[in-house]
């Protein structure tokens, strides 16, 4: 199966469990390309296979920098999304009780208005947590690929 990997990212962590959960992925079998979202546009879901969005939280519960001009090209056109298979990796922490992983959070509720299929629970890692977010990353997407993979071969 065909995964895209879009990034949101401000220190590098999203960065980090994207290239943890590619290889992982790559050793299922799956093809897997990461990108940044940095100048990424609604037609990049013009693409084939599943997309995970993998991104952290940043400031007030924003995504991060490089995903903003993304989520707002999303908002405003609106493109229909259905049939697509998506997946949300978010990245937070709950010392920021009111805004915890409210980056993911975006996405998620961007691409079920979209009517995208959002495969499984959002990831929600705690970086107070006491895990490595790739790890739970890895385990996570793993769990999610093999959702994905039997209604992307029945689409």
């Amino acid at each position: 199966m065909q995964i895209s990997v879009l990034v949101g990212t401000m220190t590098g962590t999203a960065e980090l469990v994207a290239g943890d959960v590619k290889k992982a992925l790559e050793d299922k079998g799956h093809e897997v390309e990461i990108l940044l979202m940095d100048n990424l546009q609604t037609d990049v879901f013009n693409r084939p296979g599943a997309f995970l969005i993998c991104t952290s939280t940043y400031g007030q519960g924003d995504v991060p920098d490089n995903a903003r001009d993304f989520l707002a090209d999303l908002q405003s056109r609106k493109p229909d999304l259905s049939g697509k298979l998506c997946g949300v990796i978010g990245l937070g922490d709950s010392t920021y009780q009111d805004t915890f992983n409210h980056g993911g959070q975006q996405f998620e509720e961007i691409l079920r208005e979209l009517n995208a299929t959002v495969v499984g629970e959002r990831m929600r890692h705690n970086a107070s947590g006491g895990t490595l977010p790739e790890e739970d990353g890895v385990a996570w997407a793993l769990e999610w690929a093999e959702q994905v993979a039997p209604l992307a071969q029945a689409a």
